[in-house]
Order: C-alpha cells, then structure tokens, then sequence
C-alpha cells in the first residue's frame, strides 16, 4: 500500500481482522469541539505558559496554580461535547464483536458517550468527569466539585481535607499501571492496530505500536500530519478523521 491510503485501500486487512485495537488520541474529538492542546486553537498554543498548569508538583504545591485549573475545567469545552462519527463508529465496531480494546489519550469520555462500554474503552491519561483526592483516594463526580466553586476557589476533600484534582494524569505523574498494562495486551493480541488522531510522539503510549508491529499486526495510522511510526504503518490515511473512520469501520463490518 501506498503512504497516502485511502479507506477502500485498507479494506482487505480489516474485513478479516477478529482483533482490532484502536487508539484514539485528541484529533478524534477536534469535530466535536475539543481542540487538540498543541492544535492551531489548543490552549498550549495560544498560551504557552499554560502548559505549567499540567505539571503534577506545581499543581500541589502551588494553591494560585490549582485556582486557575479549577477554573479551567469548569470551562473545558468536554461539557458541552458531544461525540461525532467517528466514536460513533467505533462503538459500532465494538457493538459488532470486532473490537478487542479501545485505548484512548483522551480524557473527554465521549467514547462512552458515543456508546463503547467503559469496560472497553482503556483511558490512559484519565478522565476529566472525575476528582479525586490525592490524600485518601476517594473518587467524586467532577459536577459535584465543580459546584462548590462559587464558594471554594481550592475545593478541598469532604472526606479529608486533602488536595483533590480531576482523575487525569499530569506531567510528572505515573499511569496507571493497570490500565498500561492492559493496553500492552489489547495491542499484543491485535491483529489490527489503528492509531487515530494522535501524534504518536508521546511515550510510553506510542510504544503500544511496538508492541503490535512485534506480535505481528497490521499498523494503520489514520492523522492529517506525519507521526514517527507512518514509515513502520502498513497503511496511512491524511482524510479527516470523521470521515475516515466511519469508513473504515463500514469496510471492517463488510456493509
């Protein structure tokens, strides 16, 4: 196949693929609202400074900083997102028993929205609809915090009094190893990986192609711009993501 693979062009590798593992990254819900943090409107780009504000210990230590995120999360444009064709389609894929796991860098939870079940779906960077408490653990729904803003700018635990922040993984911060540790699976038992509107730069994440190319699975990558792994992909599609997914999965289901 050629570097600049169009949908039907992948058709033979996934009409026979049992074993699909996707990985989504931020360019899979760029059309449902969510700029991509390094993308031309992504917070990181207009303001570079902001970048600071994922950094675990500064986060911790620094009660302005923490503020500021607060602030930030109540504004994150996930709230109002709704999925596109795209999670569309891969819960379609999951619906018809073809997909073995979908790992995904995203935080937005429109995957589950979009009707993949949570058991499924492997967020590796967290989940924005969470808080958790960095003294005792205990999980709350982030609307409940998010309410006490009005009165705490620094809302504390109610269990506590502990630092809390949103259930993702920040710089600094280690992954879950359970949930790495299942993703390393889903990708060595692949027939087919497919790498979706991510950049493929950030590691340990981006190793899971290794993994896959090494346990003998086709590697498609599917993102408007080039990733380190497009020379190692059996396929690479530039089409935009809400498009060519859909038609991928309509070829993998045979329709």
């Amino acid at each position: 196949m050629t570097a600049a693979a169009r949908p039907a062009d992948v058709a033979p590798l996934l009409a026979g693929a049992q074993r699909i593992t996707v990985l989504t990254g931020a360019g899979i819900s760029t059309d449902s609202g969510i700029p991509d943090f390094r993308g031309p409107q992504g917070v990181w780009t207009k303001d570079p400074g902001a970048a600071a504000l994922f950094d675990f210990d500064t986060y911790m230590s620094d009660a302005d900083v923490r503020r500021r995120v607060w602030r930030m999360r109540r504004e994150n444009p996930a709230w109002d997102a709704r999925p596109n064709a795209a999670h569309r389609a891969l819960a379609d894929l999951e619906a018809a028993g073809r997909l073995r796991a979908l790992v995904t860098q995203n935080i937005d939870g429109l995957h589950q929205a979009a009707g993949t079940p949570a058991g499924r779906v492997l967020e590796v960077h967290g989940t924005i609809h969470r808080v958790a408490c960095m003294e005792c653990g205990v999980r709350t729904p982030t609307p409940e915090v998010l309410e006490r803003l009005e009165e705490e700018s620094d809302p504390r635990c109610r269990d506590c009094g502990g630092i809390q922040k949103t259930d993702t993984i920040s710089f600094g911060q280690r992954l879950d190893p359970d949930v790495l540790d299942a993703a390393v699976r889903a990708a060595a038992e692949a027939e087919v990986f497919l790498a979706v509107g991510t950049s493929l730069g950030v590691h340990p994440v981006a190793g899971l192609c290794d993994i896959a190319l090494d346990s003998g699975a086709s590697l498609v990558v599917v993102n408007a711009e080039p990733t380190p792994y497009d020379d190692r992909a059996q396929a690479v599609l530039r089409d935009p993501i809400s498009e060519a997914v859909p038609e991928l999965v309509k070829y993998a289901l045979g329709e």
